[in-house]
């Protein structure tokens, strides 16, 4: 179904519209074991999705935050550079974003991931002439499930009738408090369970199940 006025639809990046949930997971735990920090997989995971300003302190607790918190993110980028190019993108992903923009929607990504990284996901995707709007972390002080970055993006995009797309709980949160619908996708690891409990209007495997979705059922 074509969009009528400025719709639009904001998507995470991390897990949403690249498979890189795993290798950021990776990349904290190697940088936790550089200081002498060792934290199961399983942990970071569960944390995947919120940023990094306050990943830190959730798995390893408000001390090491204070401590180690900038050495952390450091090596975290560091680790995760050298397995970047393994990342790919989800079945589906670009040919959604390119469908949403001929349809008429408004395309925007908002990620609590780093700025260089998410500027990197538009050639990777290919998709840079589809995206209107890209807010990261450096454009807010708090970032997921805080709503900031929803809320500044939607400033940026000029409309409040907007839908969400994102794999964690901390999405789905983020955009219920920027009183958003999220579409929620198991592509990130969380189950279905854990996406409705946090308010998912919808929940699906992957971008690719959203090819022919009727997206106006889910706007303002």
């Amino acid at each position: 179904m074509t969009s009528s006025g400025n719709a639009a639809v904001l998507f995470d990046i991390d897990g949403t519209l690249v498979d890189s949930t795993y290798h950021h997971a990776i990349a904290w735990q190697r940088a936790f074991d550089r200081n002498d920090l060792p934290i199961p997989l399983w942990r970071i995971h569960r944390t995947i999705g919120m940023g990094g300003d306050k990943l830190v302190a959730e798995v390893a607790g408000d001390d090491v935050e204070k401590r180690l918190g900038d050495t952390l993110r450091d090596a975290w980028r560091d680790e995760y550079l050298q397995i970047k190019a393994e990342v790919d993108p989800l079945p589906g992903a670009a040919e959604l974003v390119r469908k949403l923009a001929g349809d008429g929607y408004q395309v925007a990504l908002a990620s609590s991931g780093d700025p260089e990284f998410a500027d990197e996901a538009l050639d990777d995707l290919d998709i840079r002439d589809e995206v209107v709007v890209l807010k990261t972390s450096a454009d807010v002080d708090r970032s997921k499930p805080d709503p900031d970055l929803v809320e500044v993006t939607l400033e940026a995009l000029g409309t409040t009738r907007a839908v969400m797309v994102g794999d964690t709980p901390y999405d789905v949160e983020s955009a219920g408090r920027a009183r958003l619908a999220c579409i929620g996708l198991r592509s990130g690891g969380y189950s279905e369970a854990e996406l409705v409990d946090a308010g998912a209007v919808l929940v699906v495997d992957g971008p690719e199940d959203l090819v022919d979705l009727d997206w106006d059922q889910y706007l303002p």
